[in-house]
């Protein structure tokens, strides 16, 4: 069982001893923890927390926890119950609040939950914000409300329709193309609120023909609930035995988007964020971001095709972000599925990305396999070589780094090194004596065979 505290909130697996994993006392400390630093940053007599939930199993006992918790320091809580992410980090400004709490563990296993903890802006908190908290949490020290002071809750189920109606008035969503296209699509939602989000607005956009597949929000994960290849098995099949047109897939908290093609093969998670580059791009010319573990096809589309800036930030959707203010980026995101489009929020939205994804696809006319094979092929390998403990890992990136002086190097997050179309990128582990190698290469075994040749670089310093 585990906990793990760090910048970004608070994850753990459900039940155990307190201290060593996310049970009753821990969500009421970081909850207090949050809620006093919050209570810091404004001028605010009142302070209001907007919460929501993905559909696991322990998320009604957590949210009830920290809402009363948030009450007891006399900060009043509107409360989306059953939502995702993105819902949440929109609903913060939209209410006015000072700061937003999401109950979720995002991909992870069932018996995991989490706190993620949102600034004003309905954005995660910086690095030295997250620092405050868990301050604030080890110190332990909190100052709870007199009765007469003690915070309200609100309960408020109209984020749903606010978020799609959002998502609807962007302008690049072209709803009207996308009913003329009458799209016959599957929808695999891992039983989470995607379940309920996802066809919404599906049905929303004009499409008619769903097939909702582990869309029951009942949080038990029909497999395990990442959206990758291996476990889209049955969306692939369901799209061939009922003819669909294309499936989507979304983590249990709808912030990370997958789509799989007409003929059961995978758009790949990674080119979420290439297709709705692309799109951006054709109507909104302007910057593009990824983290430096993402497919370089985004730089590729963003270079060749448009002629435009491509920056790569340190991994992280914080680390996104930041870069995608800083350069004034039209779109950006993760490899992992993960769209952030400015022009809503700045924060991973699925359902953003559905939208724009479909628009793409109407537009050109075309099948979902045939947009995939019109990008850049590349595929990323992912090792890791375990070091034995004591060995100086900044050490050992710093030699590789000089090694390769003569090609692209970023030192931005780890070490990552271009080689022609290829790259490698070289991440310690904050926790073991672990190098992660990642690499991209035109195939499975290219991408490995570069992987594996770093690794025999790495082990050759270390002997």
């Amino acid at each position: 069982m585990t906990l793990i505290k760090s910048i970004s909130g608070f994850r753990g697996t459900i039940g155990g001893s307190a201290g060593e994993n996310l049970t009753p006392i821990d969500a009421v400390l970081f909850a207090s923890a949050y809620g006093t630093w919050l209570k810091t940053q404004g001028q605010n007599n009142r302070v209001k927390v907007v919460i929501g939930r993905d559909a696991r199993i322990s998320g009604s006992m957590v949210s009830q926890l920290v809402s009363n918790t948030l009450i007891g320091l006399g900060i009043d809580v509107i409360d989306l119950g059953l939502s995702t992410t993105p819902t949440v980090e929109i609903a913060v400004p939209m209410e006015q609040a000072q700061g937003g709490i999401i109950l979720t563990a995002s991909h992870n296993p069932k018996q995991w939950n989490a706190l993620k903890l949102l600034n004003h802006r309905g954005e995660f908190l910086s690095a030295q914000a997250g620092a405050e908290v868990l301050s604030i949490a080890e110190q332990g020290v909190f100052n709870f409300a007199q009765v007469d002071e003690l915070g309200s809750i609100t309960a408020d189920d109209s984020y749903l329709e606010k978020h799609i109606k959002a998502v609807l008035s962007l302008p690049l969503v072209n709803a009207e193309a996308i009913k003329k296209a009458n799209f016959n699509v599957v929808v695999d939602a891992v039983n989470s609120s995607g379940g309920v989000f996802v066809p919404a607005l599906l049905s929303a956009l004009g499409v008619t023909q769903i097939t909702e597949l582990y869309c029951t929000p009942n949080g038990q994960f029909p497999h395990n609930p990442e959206p990758l290849p291996e476990h889209l098995g049955d969306l692939a099949s369901t799209i061939q035995s009922v003819k669909a047109d294309l499936g989507i897939t979304v983590d249990p908290d709808v912030d990370r988007l997958a789509m799989v093609c007409e003929d059961g093969t995978m758009f790949g998670e990674e080119y979420t964020l290439v297709a709705v580059g692309d799109y951006v791009l054709s109507k909104t010319p302007g910057p593009t971001v990824s983290n430096l573990s993402s497919t370089r096809a985004l730089r590729d589309i963003t270079e060749e095709k448009y002629q435009e800036t491509y920056a790569a930030a340190a991994v992280g959707e914080v680390n996104v972000v930041e870069k995608m203010k800083e350069i004034g980026a039209v779109i950006g995101g993760e490899g992992n599925g993960g769209i952030i489009y400015p022009a809503s929020h700045y924060g991973r939205d699925a359902l953003v990305g559905i939208a724009l994804f479909l628009s793409l696809l109407a537009e050109r006319e075309c099948k979902a396999s045939e947009l995939r094979d019109s990008y850049p092929a590349y595929t990323i390998a992912k090792n890791k070589i375990e070091l034995t403990p004591g060995i100086d890992v900044d050490a050992i990136l710093r030699q590789m780094a000089y090694r390769y002086r003569n090609e692209e190097v970023d030192l931005t997050d780890g070490v990552k090194i271009y080689l022609g179309k290829e790259w490698v990128h070289l991440r310690k582990s904050n926790t073991e004596p672990i190098i992660r190698i990642y690499s991209e290469s035109k195939s499975a075994e290219t991408a490995n065979q570069l992987g594996h040749r770093i690794i025999k670089e790495i082990l050759a310093l270390v002997h």
